[in-house]
């Protein structure tokens, strides 16, 4: 089988059980609904209980699921490519953490309530990445722990303890408790920086020769460099502001799907972002089957699934620079 068609049967194939996944996602939950009544609500507009819960609560969740999995997969699969470092994952750059202290920030001081844009236009704000790629990481690395460390100070001066203890479930990611305001609110950021980081295809299958080697190819590393940091800003900011940290999934993705799709950037963006979705709306559809009663937090599934790959993935790269 040629390289080509393996692909496409590839990404034939993460369409599909993403399509799966997604219905599933929608008919799985604390209430006892069957398949066909499920869908049938969905499009129902009598406004009864069924149709309330399809339309307010598991339609919201599966939406977001499937859109913040695309935004993980896609861009850890561009900063794989760019920087050219299989460790490389979305939270490198800082964003993830910014995001956070945004997000606590327009929640904590009520901006959030009283202006429903407060919380992703706090979010967007944060983010502002500048240099050549080695300064791009060290920048991010600084951010992260300043972000950390002063949404650690905001949690310690909440004169609320029940308001500290929301934000800190609430920084443990979960799609729970999402309505299609938020699907509305982070549903363009995120489409924009998707626009940004697919048009790199090209552009990262050159950069695999070497960054002097694509730059002779006429490729923009300042433009490469730009829609890399500013598209994962705008789509991974606004998947944080509504859903938290969740970890690991931009990392473990493109892993998983480099041998099925061969060495080319180009390929494994679209492959990942598929593949992201399918893990984040199999694993949302976990925490509710684990332990429905006890609000298993998403981010907390997903880093006992990926730090020991992480791991091991490190284990691999030492045993392989020997």
């Amino acid at each position: 089988m040629s390289d080509t068609a393996r692909f496409r049967l590839v990404i034939a194939g993460l369409g599909f059980l993403t399509f799966l996944l997604f219905l599933l996602s929608l008919t799985v939950g604390p209430a006892a609904v069957a398949f066909g009544d499920s869908l049938r609500a969905l499009l129902s507009d009598k406004g009864d209980t069924i149709a309330l819960v399809m339309q307010e609560i598991r339609l919201p969740r599966a939406l977001l699921g499937l859109m913040i999995g695309a935004t993980l997969g896609l861009s850890g699969a561009a900063l794989q490519g760019w920087l050219r470092n299989p460790l490389a994952e979305p939270a490198l750059l800082g964003v993830s953490a910014s995001a956070s202290l945004g997000a606590v920030l327009a929640i904590y001081t009520g901006f959030s309530a009283l202006f429903p844009l407060g919380l992703p236009l706090a979010v967007q704000a944060m983010v502002g990445l500048s240099g050549g790629a080695l300064t791009v990481i060290l920048a991010g690395i600084a951010v992260s722990s300043l972000a950390s460390a002063l949404t650690a100070l905001a949690l310690n001066l909440s004169p609320n303890p029940f308001a500290a203890l929301e934000i800190m479930f609430w920084m443990l990611g979960s799609l729970s408790d999402r309505s299609m305001t938020h699907v509305w609110l982070a549903g363009p950021f995120m489409v924009a920086g998707w626009v940004m980081l697919a048009s790199l295809g090209r552009a990262l299958d050159a950069l695999t020769l070497g960054g002097d080697a694509a730059a002779s190819m006429g490729v923009d590393m300042q433009r490469v460099q730009f829609l890399a940091v500013f598209g994962t800003a705008a789509s991974l900011g606004a998947a944080t502001a509504v859903a938290g940290v969740i970890g690991f999934v931009g990392l473990v993705v493109p892993h998983m799907l480099r041998p099925l799709v061969g060495a080319r950037p180009a390929r494994l963006l679209p492959a990942s972002a598929l593949g992201g979705a399918c893990v984040l709306l199999a694993a949302d559809t976990l925490v509710r089957i684990i332990a429905p009663e006890r609000d298993l937090k998403l981010g907390v599934l997903t880093a006992l699934v990926g730090a020991p790959f992480f791991l091991w993935l490190v284990y691999k790269t030492r045993r392989q620079m020997l």
